[in-house]
């Protein structure tokens, strides 16, 4: 571990972060965060620091406004964090790595609490580059952690939550320190962000571009009692960030009989649109100009036929030939290409690296597994139900990330 004195005359000759916005906490002595000690992975002070930090969110009315807050309160409540140490901890002597710099997304706000609790769960200290975006869940999860951290002394000094512009070099300076270094954005943000140099032991975990798809059993649909909930989850994989999500579906895969297909298209697309009127969806011009441009654009790369659509609030295109760059007609904002199949294997052909969730409704699990064995594909890291699609978990991009960010220590008899 470098001296704190070489540190500072380091940081005083070669970096000027004096542009960093330190979010948390109020004041950040970056000499003295390198003195850090590992912790163990699921250590019981992160645990209930996570824990208080969870029952304080959820006690918040304003957090209850957002749902994506919600929803990574309950991912920090105790309950779930031991389910995950059962899950994630075998007998095996692990400590974290040490400075874990985590520099989030622009497109979803409560990105950067995710990828800080599992650097935490893995034992690590940790600087977290939040977007220079004005996300009120930013400040909401801030305000929380300012709440408990004099409760929580020994784990609240190994966050530093940062705010700066993509100009900074700042960036040299947290890669310079850290031992890994997470980066959550697109294949441009990767190569920016690797212009800075990493110590020759230290790594990076990278979340680059990736792609999504839907994959819907139409003879199962028809049947469906709560096709209503069914909307709902499609709407929160997809509307919620505006399909900018690396999960978000862009393309609805169609199988089962021919007549289940009609049926069960009509049945829910319908459910989606009553969906996106009852949250009333924030649709503005410019999603207007920006899906007819994408129509444009793939009508030109590869036949493709509108189908009839109430408003441009949801636009479907068919096509009965899947291209090998699908992934590169991606629509935002409610645009979704479909396709029908006999079976789930006719999608093997296009299945890139870059492929990453699979929605699916009315598949089973057993279904899903002799499809991943049989085809052995180089791309798809996640089959969800439909709704899960941007639900966290340790496991991510294929990355286990206990593991990645953690150290095993040997001890030979």
């Amino acid at each position: 571990m470098r001296k704190s004195a070489d540190a500072a005359i380091l940081m005083q000759q070669s970096f000027d972060i004096s542009d960093v916005q330190t979010l948390f906490p109020e004041h950040m002595d970056w000499d003295q965060f390198q003195h850090y000690s590992p912790d163990v992975p699921f250590s019981e002070p992160v645990v209930e620091f996570l824990s208080d930090f969870s029952a304080s969110l959820l006690k918040d009315r304003m957090a209850r406004i957002y749902p994506d807050v919600v929803t990574f309160a309950f991912f920090c409540r105790k309950a779930n964090l031991l389910r995950l140490k059962q899950q994630y901890t075998d007998d095996h002597l692990r400590l974290g790595r040490g400075i874990v710099f985590h520099i989030a997304p622009s497109n979803v706000p409560v990105n950067f609490g995710y990828s800080l609790v599992a650097g935490l769960l893995a034992g690590n200290y940790n600087v977290v580059r939040a977007s220079s975006k004005e996300f009120p869940q930013v400040g909401l999860i801030v305000k929380h952690l300012k709440a408990i951290a004099s409760a929580h002394e020994a784990v609240a000094r190994r966050i530093g939550l940062v705010r700066y512009g993509h100009d900074s070099v700042a960036n040299d300076f947290f890669s310079s320190i850290c031992q890994v270094r997470v980066i959550w954005g697109g294949d441009q943000t990767i190569a920016r962000l690797r212009q800075s140099p990493l110590p020759s032991r230290s790594y990076d975990i990278t979340f680059a571009d990736r792609y999504s798809f839907a994959v819907i059993n139409a003879d199962e649909m028809i049947h469906e009692e709560h096709l209503d909930k069914v909307a709902e989850g499609f709407y929160n994989d997809t509307y919620l960030f505006d399909q900018n999500a690396c999960s978000a579906p862009h393309l609805v895969v169609w199988l089962g009989s021919t007549e289940a297909k009609q049926r069960a298209k009509m049945l829910f697309w319908k459910a989606l649109h009553t969906e996106i009127e009852k949250r009333k969806y924030h649709f503005q011009d410019i999603m207007a100009v920006d899906k007819l441009t994408t129509f444009y654009r793939q009508a030109v790369g590869m036949p493709i036929h509108k189908n009839d659509c109430e408003d441009n609030e949801l636009v479907r295109v068919s096509t009965n030939t899947l291209q090998a760059d699908i992934d590169e007609y991606r629509g935002k904002c409610g645009y979704f290409t479909e396709i029908d199949f006999d079976a789930i294997d006719a999608v093997t052909p296009i299945v890139k690296y870059n492929y990453q969730t699979v929605a699916v409704y009315g598949l089973t699990i057993d279904a899903v597994r002799e499809f991943i064995l049989k085809n052995r594909l180089v791309g798809i890291d996640r089959f969800v139900r439909i709704g899960d699609t941007t639900a966290f978990s340790l496991t991510w991009d294929g990355y286990n990330l206990i593991q990645t960010l953690s150290r095993e220590v040997t001890i030979q008899n």
